[in-house]
């Protein structure tokens, strides 16, 4: 068989089949050219599992391995990238190839989360049918953006949409949407705060929340038109929590200025510390002050199935509106986030929109409408990967993973506090807890220093990864247990290389 640069320009149609048996160009012999006919772009049935085959070998073959790769894989990253930027290329390249590249090259130069000593930062997870879920969706290719498109896949998305707001104790007339994550969950919910509490009177509207909160608040808040001069960030107490008395303070303050205090942001687990704040008292002063109170549960708010920490969480049911990230607190992959409101009408009166081309709406109070209820029109099929993998574990199986997660937090939590030059900042509350390094005569800057340095060493030692946050006015190292594939003998790996780590680390800055 003669090759593209042969024919020239790449016949099509008959007068290809005809010379080469074949009904579509392959990839890398497509030439687009001045008065082309027909370019079919489809594969076969054989060539699809062919292709299919081969990514789900690798995938599979990199998942079995987790374990033994290098948990930081960045080096070089500055060359690596430079090195990596082409052109827009003009004939395609064999798909081994380039999946060599990914997984050879690309894939291990990161941050290896998924592995089951990874509890640095928060996890994804990443469970194997979300992503058949994803492929699914995919290749299906259903649009789900109204309901009238695909009625019985939007209401697979309802169903995990309610199942999650049972989950957080929260009544009938809930409604929510899945997001990219927890900053487009909170940007949605300042939205419906904002549409519900001050109209048109924008500039006048303060909105609070603790030192302690994550930076996608602020962030939410100058995208709804709240700038950050109407933010008031209140700084935590001792345990990094968000104190009511100064809270119910602030409010005042504003009040008597002339100001329109709408919403509170608080806290079910803090990025740096674990921390969960009072949501119960921040419930109480959010009703008294006819307050939108919102909670960040994007790391925390699943602990919730967990079977002893319904004390810490009191209150989360009493939300007006609730940040999820299902990637982290139910192991799926990156992207998985969500937003549940209460008063789903709140939600649907923030998005609510039609258009001449588009379909009657369907009724409000019987069927969920995903273009009502979030920014998107064109969208995929977000909620597959939670419908599908919720459908194929069953609930009971996340709450033990869960209360596995809470048990070996607390060991390891018990463990790190008994070994020598360890100060703990605070208990684990959840699964995460920070703590630094001291010695008789440490100045904080010393602390520090070292405390810095006990991350790096430890971490260097390859079996586990865990990293640090500025809170409280120091530097502390933290430990987060959240991979469904953290089990026992990591934790017992961590604690081993912490207590090596640490007499070299002390004995180095001690002199």
């Amino acid at each position: 068989m003669r090759t593209c640069a042969e024919y020239g320009a790449w016949p099509v149609g008959a007068e290809y089949y005809a010379l080469t048996g074949r009904r579509r160009p392959r990839p890398d012999c497509i030439k687009f050219t001045q008065g082309v006919g027909i370019i079919d772009l489809e594969f076969s049935a054989q060539e699809m599992r062919a292709m299919a085959d081969q990514v789900v070998a690798r995938c599979v073959d990199h998942i079995a391995t987790l374990p033994s790769q290098p948990l930081y894989g960045v080096h070089n990253a500055e060359a690596l990238c430079l090195s990596m930027r082409e052109s827009s290329p003009a004939s395609g390249t064999p798909l081994a190839a380039l999946l060599d590249d990914l997984f050879m090259t690309y894939i291990p130069q990161s941050f290896n989360t998924p592995s089951p000593g990874y509890l640095a930062y928060i996890p994804g997870g990443g469970l194997f049918p979300a992503a058949l879920a994803d492929f699914i969706a995919d290749t299906t290719n259903r649009y789900t953006g109204i309901w009238q498109a695909a009625p019985a896949l939007v209401q697979l998305e309802a169903n995990a949409l309610q199942w999650l707001g049972e989950w957080m104790g929260f009544p009938a007339g809930t409604r929510g949407v899945f997001t990219t994550g927890g900053s487009m969950a909170t940007f949605n919910a300042v939205l419906c705060a904002r549409e519900q509490y001050l109209g048109p009177d924008i500039r006048r509207g303060v909105l609070y929340t603790s030192d302690q909160a994550h930076h996608c608040v602020i962030k939410a808040a100058k995208l709804a038109g709240i700038m950050p001069d109407r933010v008031r960030s209140i700084p935590c107490d001792a345990q990094f929590h968000l104190p009511v008395q100064a809270l119910r303070e602030a409010i005042a303050q504003d009040r008597s200025s002339g100001l329109l205090p709408f919403m509170v942001v608080s806290n079910a687990g803090t990025t740096n510390t674990g921390a969960v704040d009072p949501l119960n008292a921040i419930a109480d002063e959010c009703a008294a002050e006819q307050l939108w109170h919102h909670v960040d549960g994007a790391y925390g708010a699943f602990f919730q199935l967990c079977s002893d920490t319904h004390e810490v969480l009191r209150g989360i049911e009493r939300a007006d509106s609730l940040t999820l990230d299902p990637h982290k607190g139910m192991f799926m992959p990156y992207g998985t986030g969500a937003l549940l409101v209460r008063n789903g009408a709140a939600l649907r009166a923030a998005h609510g929109a039609t258009a001449d081309y588009l379909p009657d709406m369907p009724s409000a109070a019987e069927f969920y409408d995903p273009s009502q209820h979030g920014p998107d029109l064109s969208r995929g099929f977000p909620g597959l990967r939670m419908w599908l993998t919720i459908k194929l574990y069953g609930a009971d199986a996340f709450r033990a993973a869960i209360d596995e997660k809470r048990v070996l937090a607390l060991d390891a939590a018990a463990r790190v506090a008994r070994l020598p030059h360890v100060v703990m900042d605070a208990p684990p509350e959840l699964s995460l807890f920070p703590f630094h390094l001291t010695w008789p005569g440490a100045t904080l800057v010393q602390e520090d220093a070292a405390t810095r340095e006990l991350m790096a060493a430890t971490s260097q030692r390859g079996r586990v990864m865990i990293s640090g946050a500025v809170a409280g006015g120091r530097y502390v190292g933290r430990v987060c247990v959240l991979s469904f594939r953290t089990h026992a003998v990591q934790i017992d790996h961590l604690v081993a290389d912490l207590a090596s780590a640490i007499t070299e680390v002390v004995a180095r800055h001690r002199v």
